[in-house]
């Protein structure tokens, strides 16, 4: 039992750290980047090439990964949602849904589609925690999905540039009248949700390992996760994936694994029947 709750709160914090990058996107700029999971793979493949390729530790890949999103980020929001803004009918979403297909297109042109394994992570060991096994990388997994939740969360509640990206989100033009940049903010929203995701990429590769498709497949689960949290909200975010993780795992443990991606899409059928703003969204008072 507790082994399983480990595994699937693994697999939730991977869920919940795509999340966070959903909500970066979307509090500064009103757009749901659906390439947001494929800077995982992004992360993946950069450290791979550190790794077999150059020979270098695990934090340079790292640090090199979160460069390589942050750029990719900014040509994204630059090329891909910049030109649209404004013209209404959310083209965003055609757009980013093109740049995670061409994402992963480039991936499998270049490294193939044979998964590979990090070698960062080859002998990563066990250990007896709370009467369960967990792997000491699944630990940091979830260790770093709490740590982002919480992080962003303060940072975008506590600081000028958090709370100008509240602002922004809530009244694009107000915010403007108040002198806040909201080109700067929706470019700078998209390089930072880049180069924190792409940087949590070489930890996730080591449960996912180094495949072309890994964005693919985070995708879908991480805006499951999202809905159930609530959109804006990064407690939201991490409790939604902790959540979707743990149902997924233990639906494909007692019920088997056909079962594992029903329930979880029953789970959103649910909240968006019942709660459609999900468990923590953020509730605005308006005087009409």
């Amino acid at each position: 039992m507790i082994t399983t709750i480990w595994a699937g709160l693994t697999v939730g914090a991977i869920y919940a750290i795509v999340a966070v990058g959903y909500n970066i996107v979307f509090i500064a700029s009103r757009v749901f980047n659906f390439a947001q999971a494929q800077f995982v793979m992004i992360g993946a493949f950069t450290a791979f090439v550190f790794a077999t390729g150059l020979g270098l530790p695990l934090w340079m890949a790292i640090v090199a990964s979160a460069v390589i999103g942050a750029i990719i980020g900014a040509l994204e929001e630059v090329l891909a949602i910049r030109w649209l803004r404004g013209r209404g009918s959310h083209n965003e979403l055609v757009t980013t849904l093109g740049v995670s297909t061409l994402l992963s297109g480039v991936a499998i042109a270049i490294w193939g589609s044979e998964p590979r394994q990090l070698s960062y992570f080859a002998d990563s060991r066990a250990l007896d925690l709370l009467g369960g096994r967990v792997l000491v990388t699944e630990l940091f997994i979830i260790a770093a999905a709490i740590v982002l939740a919480v992080g962003v969360g303060l940072i975008t509640k506590r600081t000028m540039l958090g709370l100008a990206s509240l602002a922004t989100s809530e009244d694009r033009q107000a915010g403007a009248l108040r002198g806040i940049n909201a080109g700067v903010m929706a470019v700078g929203a998209f390089v930072i949700a880049g180069a924190l995701v792409a940087a949590m990429g070489p930890l996730i590769a080591s449960k996912t390992f180094v495949v072309y498709n890994v964005g693919d497949l985070l995708a879908v689960k991480s805006f499951v996760a999202l809905a159930v949290g609530g959109f804006g909200s990064y407690r939201g975010a991490l409790i939604g994936g902790f959540g979707v993780g743990l149902i997924e795992i233990f639906a494909a443990r007692y019920l088997g694994t056909a079962w594992e991606n029903i329930t979880v899409f029953i789970l959103l059928l649910l909240i968006l029947l019942f709660i459609p703003n999900g468990i923590f969204a953020r509730r605005v008072g308006r005087t009409v």
